[in-house]
């Protein structure tokens, strides 16, 4: 059974980092891209950053550009955002999920590409 454990949310003042991890069972995570996504109250999911297969390339939404850093830890068969600055429209949902494809998309990465989900974690920004 493949799951999928975000965690790392809390609150944070502008300014403040987080470091998020989505921790995998039932699943290899190398062997995947994955995609953390986010929605906010009122809002659609929107995906945030993604890691390709073997690492080859990421993609960060241009908002978080510079901000966020998303990586790949094997051993721990886990994927971290880093975030750093942090702004209060920053806050939301953060999901990971497990894409369709080994690679992320240029322009965006798009939620119907992804099948296995996350329960999500709380962010917060706020002072």
């Amino acid at each position: 059974q493949v799951q999928l454990v975000e965690s790392g949310g809390g609150l944070v003042q502008p300014g403040g980092s987080l470091r998020l991890s989505c921790t995998a069972s039932g699943i290899t995570l190398d062997y995947y891209a994955i995609g953390w996504f986010r929605q906010a109250p009122g809002k659609e999911r929107e995906g945030v950053s993604c890691i390709s297969v073997n690492d080859r390339d990421t993609y960060y939404k241009d908002s978080v550009k510079d901000r966020f850093t998303i990586s790949r830890d094997s051993v721990r068969n886990t994927v971290y955002l880093q975030m750093n600055s942090l702004k209060p429209e920053d806050t939301a949902v953060y999901y990971c999920a497990t894409s369709l494809l080994t690679r992320c998309g240029v322009a965006n990465i798009r939620t119907r590409d992804f099948v296995s989900w996350g329960q999500g974690t709380q962010v917060t920004v706020s002072s």
